[in-house]
């Protein structure tokens, strides 16, 4: 991805927040950074860069790393039935 691929994350509310806030260890931390992410403009954006890249750690988009496994699982799911 280019630079201007990736220009919306300069206006990610998460870059007011350290890093660690949306790589937690726990249930609470993963709620706090959706809480975060809910005020964002660029949620949408950030968690199909998320889902694109595969990145398997963290919150993105306001979703667990789960929570996007689950949403890769249903598109590839819906992909195959078109075919």
């Amino acid at each position: 991805m280019d630079d201007l691929e990736l220009s919306w994350m300069q206006d990610g509310e998460c870059r007011n927040y350290p890093p660690a806030a949306f790589f937690p260890s726990d249930g609470v931390g993963v709620d706090a950074a959706r809480k975060i992410c809910a005020t964002c403009k660029v949620q949408s954006a950030c968690l199909e860069y998320a889902l694109e890249s595969r990145i398997d750690h963290g919150v993105w988009g306001g979703c667990s790393e789960r929570e996007r496994r689950r949403i890769l699982k249903r598109r590839r799911q819906a992909a195959a039935a078109r075919v």
